[in-house]
């Protein structure tokens, strides 16, 4: 592949997942000053970013933590909240799965929401990409993002505490998920999960220590899988009757 394609494809990824800084910062920071009010150091904190890299299950643990949670609750919660990324790596294996071990390695550490979001549109949108374009688009949409995570994170644990409340950073987490989310509601299955995973987590918010929202997550998975199976035989059922 020429260096200019390769430039190319790299920084149209960037590009791409460029629209995700603008909430990345906030998100970030905002997770900075949780961990360090949950009673977590700096040094703490910024480990938690860079090995664990996953902002929504860094969120459900620290909050948990804050409420002295059990340990074993705390990285159950965290786990199922980050199950999610085993579906996104399934659904990436026919476009990365021919890649080396190494590379397959480095991206399942930048797997990330925005990452995963943007590239499998990318990929079902040109299929004839290369598995090498693909890597490369790939990490081109966490280039800025990942270091970007890292250094706010520092802010938020640094400095967070004295940001004024009336700039209200926390519009970071939900606006994040509203735009990852919507552009990947395109299926029955894919709607009868979010609306299962919403509803759930608010009626069995009542239960103790975060363990409500991981019924939620096991029976949005479950409605899922279950619309997905009910469309494939009503299909099949039409395609007999014809």
């Amino acid at each position: 592949m020429p260096t200019s394609t390769r430039n190319s494809v790299f920084w149209r990824g960037t590009i791409d997942a460029a629209p995700f800084l603008l909430v990345v910062g906030p998100f970030a920071i905002l997770f900075g000053i949780v961990a360090t009010e949950a009673g977590l150091r700096v040094l703490e904190t910024m480990a938690f970013s860079v090995l664990v890299i996953g902002g929504a299950s860094q969120f459900a643990a620290v909050s948990l933590m804050a409420e002295d949670a059990p340990t074993l609750i705390v990285l159950a919660t965290a786990l199922t909240v980050n199950l999610r990324m085993a579906m996104y790596s399934a659904s990436m294996v026919p476009y990365l799965g021919a890649a080396p071990l190494w590379k397959r390695a480095l991206v399942s550490y930048i797997l990330l929401d925005q990452s995963y979001a943007v590239s499998i549109l990318k990929f079902e949108k040109e299929p004839k990409m290369t598995v090498n374009e693909r890597l490369l688009y790939f990490c081109g949409t966490m280039v800025l993002v990942a270091p970007l995570w890292y250094v706010f994170t520092w802010v938020g644990a640094v400095v967070g505490s004295q940001i004024p409340p009336e700039y209200a950073i926390d519009f970071a987490l939900p606006i994040t998920f509203i735009a990852m989310v919507a552009p990947m509601l395109r299926t029955p299955a894919h709607i009868v999960t979010a609306f299962v995973s919403v509803v759930g987590s608010l009626v069995l918010s009542v239960l103790p220590a975060g363990t409500g929202l991981l019924v939620a997550g096991v029976l949005a998975m479950i409605a899922g899988a279950q619309t997905e199976l009910w469309i494939e035989r009503r299909q099949k059922q039409k395609g007999v009757a014809e």
